[in-house]
């Protein structure tokens, strides 16, 4: 039997720029915030994932960020979509539901 763990995990980074940027659509958050929200959604993702993609869409202009010192150990990173990031994020929702759209089709073709 195949082992289908490669694909979902492939599946799951295909969508985690996507998860991120909604998450930060609701409002700032540091880093362990974001890893809970999506844990909570049962999509689990490491630190090792998570920093270079925020590096990457802090570089691409899709957000920004602040340092603000904690209550319980040292500041904390704070991320927020800037005005392009919030532009994309609409734009990869509306590719999103189209293309779940399509998936959702076609699985219903397939099935006998």
């Amino acid at each position: 039997m195949i082992n289908s763990e490669n694909t979902k995990a492939q599946m799951r980074k295909g969508v985690l720029e996507l998860c991120i940027l909604s998450i930060l659509s609701k409002g700032d958050a540091y880093p362990t915030e974001i890893i809970e929200k999506l844990k909570d959604t049962k999509l689990v993702v490491v630190e090792g994932t998570l920093y270079p993609l925020l590096t990457r869409l802090k570089n691409t202009g899709l957000l920004n960020y602040r340092w603000e010192e904690s209550t319980s150990g040292p500041p904390r990173k704070y991320y927020k979509l800037t005005e392009i990031g919030e532009q994309y994020l609409k734009e990869l929702q509306q590719s999103w539901t189209e293309l779940v759209d399509a998936v959702n089709k076609t699985i219903e073709q397939g099935k006998i």
